[in-house]
Order: C-alpha cells, then sequence, then structure tokens
C-alpha cells in the first residue's frame, strides 16, 4: 500500500527500540523534555509525544514509547509499542522509525532492525553504548553496518550527545524525501517459527562478526552452532545469548549469589526503610518549626477573628502537618532513584523470582510492587510488562499493600508516639518493620488470592521469567537529586490542593456552628485557659462531632472515638489527610512546640470524652497502623486498577477485602494487645 505525505500533516518521528538500549535519552534530548531513564523493563509504560525542539531545525513530532525487543509483543506494553509503530489512533502511521540499538549487544538488537526493515519501515538504525563496547577493548564499523543493512546507520553518545547533528541531518533529509515519493506503507506479517528464528540469529551473528573489531581486528566470523542450540529456550523467547562485561560478572557472583545475594538485598531494603526516619529528622523539625512559626505570624497579623483563625489554625497548620513528611518521601525517592540507576534493581528482580513464583507470581511483579512504595497508580500501570495474565491481575490486586509515600506521614506520626524519647533509634527499628510486615502481608495475601485465580481470570497461559540483566552503572548523583525533586514536587501538586481543600472542609466543620461558645466565670480563667475551654466546646458542638458520633459505634469495637472516626473517614480521599485532620481536630495551636511536636503532645493529652481514659495508648496506636497497612483508602488506584484490568472485579474484591481485613484486623489487634496488658 502506498502513501504521499500530506503537506499540512507534522511528520511523525516514533522511536523504538529495546529496554536499556537508550531510546529514552535519546528522546529527551530531542524533545528537550526530562522524562525518567532506568534499566529495568517497564520504565515506560505509556507513549509520550512531543515536538522535536525547535533549536534542531527539525519540523517534526516525537514519539517514545515502551521497550521492545521484537514485533510480536509477548505483554501490554509491549502492545503498546508495536500498536504505535503500525497506526497510532491519532498521529496516524510514522512516516520514519529509529531503532536504538546497543553496540555491546549488538546481535540481539540487530533482530528487531530485521523486523522493521522487513515490515517496509522508513528506518535510521542509531548505535548506542558505545564507550561500554570500546571499554571491553571492541569498536563497531558504522559504515559497514550500514551497507550490510541497506539503511543509515548513526552513532549516539547518550553521556554528551555525540553524534545528535549527523541523526538531525539524516532526520531532516528523509523527511525531506518523503514529502516528494510515495511512502510504502508498512505491513504486519510476523508469526514465531523456530526454524526461521535461528537462521535469523545466524545472519545476524554473521553481520556482528563483520562490523564489531577487537583490538583493531575483526572478530572471528565461525559459528557456535551447539551453543545456539544449548540456547534454544532463550531464542524461542526471541532473546539471544548476551555477553555480559568482565566487571558485572564480578559483581554478579555477589549480588546474585545463592545466600549473600538476598542477604545483602534484605540489608539494601532495611537501610532504606530505616533511613527514612532517622536521616531525616533534622529537615523535619526545621520545617515543622517553620509552619509553626508562619501560623503564629500570620495570627499575629491578622488579629483575633474568623480570617484568621482559619487561616492560622486552619489552613497552616493542616497543610504544614503534611508538608513536613517531605524529607522522608525524598530520601525514598532518592535511594530508589540509586538503586534504579546503578542497575541493581533487576538483580533485585531476579532474586525474588524463585520465591515469587511459588504464590502465584515471578519477578516481574518486583518492579511494580518496589513502585508501589512511592505511589500505587504507576505501579498499577507499571504491572503491563507482566505477559501472563493471571499474574498481571494478582500483581495489580496486592498493589495497595505496598507502602506508599502517601502512608509515610501518617506512619511517621505513630512511629513517634511509641518511640520512647530516650530511645530514637527505635523509630527506625519500627519504621522496618512495619514495611516488612506489609510486604509479608501482601504476599500472604498473594498466596491466598492464588489458590482462586482460577475463577477470578478464566484464561490458560503459560508463565516465564525472562529478563534482561543491564550492566552495573556508576549513578549520576545529580541526576538522581533532580529527579527525586521532580517526584517529590508532583507529590506535593497532587497533595497539596486535596488537603489545602479538606483542611478548609475539615476546619468549617469543627468550627460551626458554634464558633463562640459562651464560657462560664472567664473572668476568673487566663487567657490560656479561656481559648483552651473555647476550642473544647467549639468543638463538641461542632458538625464533625454530630457526623463523628453517629460512625462512633462503629469505631469503638477499634479503641477509637468520633474523632479519629472523622479523619478516618476523610483519608479514602487521601491517606496523608489524617496527620492535618488530628491537627485540626485538636486544635494543633501551641506556641511553645512545633506543630508536629505539639501534634504528639495533644494525642498523649487526649481522653475518651465519657470515661476519662487515655484515647492514645500503644495498643490503639499498633490498631492504627495495622488499619493503615490495609485499608484500601485511594479512589485513583481504584480508578487505575479498573482501567488496566478491563472491569471492576479486581477493584471491587480490592475494596472489599481490604477494607474488612483493616477492619477485622484492627479489631482483634486492638483488643488482644488490652488482654496481653499492652494499653
Amino acid at each position: 500500500m502506498y502513501s504521499h505525505l500530506n503537506e499540512k500533516k507534522t511528520p511523525l518521528v516514533t522511536l523504538v527500540g529495546p529496554p536499556n538500549s537508550g531510546k529514552t535519552t535519546l528522546y529527551n534530548y530531542l524533545s528537550g523534555k526530562k522524562s525518567k531513564t532506568v534499566n529495568y523493563p517497564g520504565s515506560t509504560v505509556n507513549y509520550s509525544v512531543s515536538k522535536i525542539l525547535s533549536k534542531h531545525e527539525v519540523n517534526a513530532d516525537i514519539l517514545d514509547s515502551p521497550g521492545i525487543i521484537s514485533l510480536i509483543p509477548t505483554s501490554p506494553d509491549e502492545k503498546v509499542s508495536v500498536d504505535t509503530l503500525y497506526k497510532h489512533p491519532k498521529y496516524g502511521h510514522p512516516d520514519i522509525v529509529i531503532v536504538t540499538v546497543d553496540a555491546s549487544q549488538l546481535s540481539r538488537h540487530l533482530y528487531l532492525v530485521k523486523q522493521l526493515m522487513e515490515s517496509n519501515f522508513n528506518l535510521i538504525v542509531v548505535v548506542t553504548m558505545i564507550d561500554i563496547l570500546k571499554r571491553n577493548g571492541k569498536d563497531i564499523d558504522i559504515i559497514k553496518l550500514s551497507a550490510i543493512l541497506g539503511c543509515c546507520v548513526v552513532k549516539f553518545d547518550g553521556r554528551n550527545a555525540d553524534g545528535i547533528k549527523h541523526l538531525l541531518e539524516k532526520t531532516r533529509d528523509k523527511i525531506v524525501a518523503i514529502q516528494k515519493e510515495e511512502i510504502i506503507l508498512p505491513i504486519a506479517k510476523f508469526h514465531i517459527d523456530k526454524d526461521k528464528l535461528l537462521l535469523s540469529y545466524k545472519q545476524i551473528e554473521e553481520i556482528e562478526d563483520e562490523v564489531i573489531t577487537e583490538n583493531g581486528f575483526r572478530k572471528n566470523g565461525a559459528l557456535d552452532l551447539n551453543a545456539i542450540n544449548e540456547e534454544l529456550v532463550i531464542l524461542n523467547q526471541r532473546r539471544p545469548f548476551v555477553r555480559p562485561d568482565s566487571k558485572t560478572l564480578k559483581l554478579d557472583k555477589i549480588f546474585l549469589h545463592k545466600y549473600w545475594g538476598l542477604s545483602i538485598f534484605f540489608l539494601i531494603m532495611a537501610f532504606t526503610f530505616t533511613a527514612i526516619f532517622w536521616i531525616a529528622q533534622p529537615m523535619m523539625d526545621w520545617i515543622s518549626g517553620g509552619f509553626e512559626w508562619l501560623s503564629n505570624y500570620s495570627g499575629d497579623l491578622l488579629g483575633d477573628n474568623l480570617l484568621s483563625d482559619l487561616v492560622s489554625g486552619g489552613l497552616i497548620p493542616g497543610l504544614g502537618s503534611v508538608l513536613v513528611f517531605l524529607p522522608q518521601i525524598l530520601i525514598l525517592f532518592f535511594i530508589l532513584e540509586l538503586l534504579e540507576d546503578s542497575g541493581y534493581l533487576a538483580r533485585g528482580a531476579m532474586l525474588v523470582d524463585k520465591p515469587l513464583s511459588k504464590i502465584g507470581l515471578n519477578g516481574r511483579s518486583f518492579v511494580p510492587m518496589l513502585s508501589g512504595f512511592a505511589c500505587a497508580i504507576p505501579a498499577t500501570m507499571a504491572a503491563r510488562t507482566i505477559a501472563n495474565k493471571k499474574e498481571r491481575f494478582l500483581t495489580i490486586f496486592i498493589l495497595p499493600l505496598m507502602s506508599c509515600s502517601a502512608r509515610i506521614p501518617v506512619y511517621a506520626l505513630l512511629v513517634a508516639f511509641l518511640t520512647p524519647k530516650d530511645k530514637p533509634y527505635l523509630g527506625g527499628i519500627f519504621f522496618t518493620l512495619i514495611y516488612i510486615f506489609s510486604i509479608v502481608c501482601s504476599l500472604v495475601v498473594a498466596a491466598i488470592m492464588n489458590k482462586f485465580r482460577d475463577k477470578i481470570v478464566k484464561e490458560k497461559e503459560d508463565s516465564s521469567f525472562i529478563l534482561e540483566l543491564p550492566a552495573y552503572r556508576r549513578p549520576k548523583l545529580w541526576y538522581n537529586l533532580k529527579h527525586s525533586y521532580k517526584n517529590a514536587k508532583q507529590y506535593v501538586k497532587k497533595a497539596g490542593p486535596v488537603i489545602l481543600i479538606l483542611s478548609l472542609v475539615l476546619w468549617v466543620l469543627t468550627t460551626f456552628p458554634n464558633y463562640n461558645p459562651s464560657i462560664p466565670d472567664a473572668d476568673k480563667l487566663s487567657a490560656e485557659e479561656v481559648s483552651s475551654v473555647k476550642n473544647s466546646e467549639r468543638l463538641a458542638g461542632s458538625y464533625a462531632a454530630m457526623m463523628g458520633r453517629f460512625i462512633e459505634p462503629v469505631m469503638k469495637p477499634m479503641g477509637m472515638d468520633w474523632r479519629i472516626g472523622v479523619s478516618l473517614v476523610a483519608t479514602f480521599a487521601a491517606r496523608e489527610v489524617f496527620v492535618s485532620s488530628l491537627a485540626l481536630i485538636f486544635k494543633v495551636t501551641d506556641d511553645d512546640e512545633s506543630n508536629h511536636n505539639s501534634l504528639l503532645t495533644a494525642m498523649q493529652d487526649a481522653k475518651f470524652e465519657d470515661t476519662g481514659k487515655k484515647l492514645f495508648t500503644p495498643s490503639m496506636v499498633i490498631g492504627l497502623v495495622i488499619f493503615f497497612v490495609f485499608a484500601m483508602q485511594c479512589l485513583s488506584t481504584t480508578a487505575i486498577a479498573r482501567k488496566e484490568t478491563g472491569g471492576w472485579k479486581i477493584p471491587i474484591l480490592q475494596i472489599v477485602v481490604f477494607t474488612s481485613l483493616a477492619y477485622t484486623l484492627t479489631v482483634i489487634v486492638v483488643n488482644g494487645l488490652k488482654a496481653m496488658g499492652v494499653s
């Protein structure tokens, strides 16, 4: 089929390539964007479209999509790439396809190039990772490779953009050419044929032998057909043998060791979760003090009136009580960035594949699960890389149990309450135990649900786990810091407006209709005592109290009262609102302490209104931790789970199962601890 490029249509350049081949780095250079570049499958789970920067003088749109190893997709994310190649629903078919190939893994990446050429795509091949090839004493003859393939081939260095001008020149030339010539539209015509597959790899290895030189000499072109046959299982998955460099092999002997590997993995995870608590503490104190000063200053500036109470007693404490935990979120993102950039996360997936396979998951589930510690929404989307539908749905089902960044403010507050002042190091240990507990719970739930997965997903599929292990790389600290900052900023953008709106709503609910209650014998009390009594009376007669007392019978079995009930109801909009809700309900405006410490003091002093007994006890706070581990409090995650699974079965199961577990286990734990004398 033939077509002409419409002069009014902006040419479309589509970027494709195997995972870890430098595709997204090239996209960032061409578009000026800062898309995340990581080295494990699933880093791009949707396509990105942008204009090529005007300074490059190429008038074209550029599209980046998930990495693929062939034009026969085996998972939803690969299907996104293949579908956008043949015909994008909005942009149509690509006018030019730029395919990135890793020079250090040429034989395995040329298979995709061969398929693209046979499908009639207008192709430019970009060879990347030449620095790794040279580090191993080798080089590549680009001119000879171009002659053999019969298409344009250019070099590109992602570290300094060397070769970008040459690529832009070739792209410009092709755009001019296709405006004058008829375009042959691409056709999909591939199916799996083992004999043809082996023959293709034989031809590709012959090409590699022709163009790769070692110390100035061409490689020996002899083929080891026995070795090819021994790798038949891998070839059937369209992944030929990869030759890792010596440094990678040495490190893998340690990090992938049968016993030491898992030990190192658990130590790294333990350090990550401990660091979240104790490294961030000084910065948290500084931010908390800053918001306390701002609250006092605004109160003095606005005077004693309704507006002053709204700003200094509602909005500022509400927002500050959550933003105080921003350092912990930054540290979490930064450590995850370092692990991704170094190449270690892919090893983590390999290490946990065997234990995960016993409960219906596989190593590819590791990446979404780890992403879930940041946010369940991108984690759910990252599950597209799991080819097996049952394993993908099971992974999506348990992702809400991963302790996301929205839970950090809640856990930090509850852990701070449980930690003795003379033993601050216990806070980090408690924090780590909460994360370990959430992981164990997710695996137990997965094992149980795996028994019923045939009833949930009625499809029979073979399961296999083959993962590309990238070379180890030195993390780019400045890039990691920038991207951590970007993630933290996204957290603030996402949570900030919600917190502000809910803080305003809660302030209204806790302030009216009894805004100015009469205080008997007020002249006999100090100004501080009058303020305290007024706040208590105002809250007792508020709309929030009316709502809270309505749901209090449900809260009583969990050892909680209506005030905590109101805060928990608010969390179904956003988990982190729990902290600001408590701050508003307990009217935290202490001049002598930081906002965070004032809330802890208020929690320690809080009592049940009917009995006068302490409200916040160790048993009740531990129960709250259990509740937040299990409760399905993120409606956005429910929506994205519905989209990714194509129905309401999984999201409804998540809501019913996790909310029921949260309530039931909280009741059991709180009352069990009380029976054991923990009160």
